[in-house]
This record gives C-alpha cells, sequence and structure tokens, in this order.
C-alpha cells in the first residue's frame, strides 16, 4: 500500500498528461474528420501520432523531467511510440474478443470492450512501458535518495 502511495503522484502526473494527449487525439481527429475533409483512416492515424507527441513530451518535460535519457531522445521517442502502439492494440484485441469472439456485438457492448475495458487494460500497459522501457524504473523519484558512496543527495533545487 505505502508503495502504490509513493507512486500517487507519479501516477496523477502520467493521467494528466495522458488527458491532454486524448483531447489532442480526440480534437485533431474531429477537425481533420470535419473541416479538414481527411478520410478516417488518414485521421485517425495523424491525430494518434499528435496525441504521442503530446504525451512523450509532457511526461519528458513533465512526469519524468527529472530522468536522464540513457539514449537519444528521439530513441527515447520511437520506443514511447511503440508503447502506445502495444496499448492500441490492446484496445483493439479487446474489442475483436468481444465482439467477434464473444457475440457481444451491440454498440454498447463495443464500446465497453474498447473504449473501456480495453483503455484501462492499454493505460496500465503504458504507464509500466513508459516508466519502465522509456524513463527507466527508478526515473520518478519524489525526495532524496540514499547513496552508499555521497550520503544523502537531495534534488537538483536543492
Amino acid at each position: 500500500m505505502s508503495r502504490l502511495r509513493a507512486l500517487g503522484p507519479e501516477l496523477a502526473a502520467f493521467a494528466g498528461v495522458g488527458l491532454c494527449a486524448y483531447a489532442a487525439d480526440l480534437g485533431l481527429f474531429v477537425w481533420l474528420r470535419g473541416p479538414a475533409a481527411f478520410d478516417p483512416l488518414t485521421a485517425k492515424a495523424l491525430s494518434f501520432v499528435a496525441g504521442c507527441s503530446v504525451a512523450y513530451a509532457g511526461n519528458a518535460l513533465g512526469t519524468y523531467r527529472g530522468a536522464a535519457p540513457q539514449v537519444t531522445r528521439l530513441r527515447q521517442y520511437g520506443v514511447f511510440f511503440a508503447v502506445n502502439v502495444a496499448g492500441a492494440l490492446v484496445q483493439l484485441l479487446c474489442l475483436a474478443v468481444s465482439h467477434y469472439g464473444f457475440g457481444l456485438t451491440s454498440q454498447r457492448a463495443d464500446t465497453v470492450s474498447g473504449a473501456g475495458i480495453g483503455m484501462a487494460l492499454a493505460t496500465v500497459l503504458r504507464f509500466w512501458g513508459t516508466r519502465t522501457l522509456v524513463f527507466g524504473a527508478d526515473a520518478h523519484r519524489a525526495g532524496p535518495v540514499e547513496s552508499a558512496d555521497q550520503g544523502r543527495v537531495g534534488s537538483w533545487t536543492g
């Protein structure tokens, strides 16, 4: 329980960034489908990339700003993008299993499986992937860290 409580600020920041990314994705998709008159797949692909970019920037400059990149930012973004594609595939898999596997074909069932259950599972995957694969498992620490060689080490702000 204390470990979950320690993750609280990180989870809140991750969720805030995710909401901003979702808003960017949805807003751009609606604009591309409406006034810009793009076809649905092109509009969704472009809005997905924009949402991923907003999420990466928010996490890199906000949630995990204290994490020193071990690789180039471009490579880090590539891994972040792959984690988000995996999350999107989880959502599609939930929808496919529900719709085609279980025969739950109503609009409500599709919404619950894709946007409800699928989104929840994808968010867990994205949080884990972002935290461990993109920014490192110990990237986000809320306070000073004990080091055997140096004693107490504080944040860069002192």
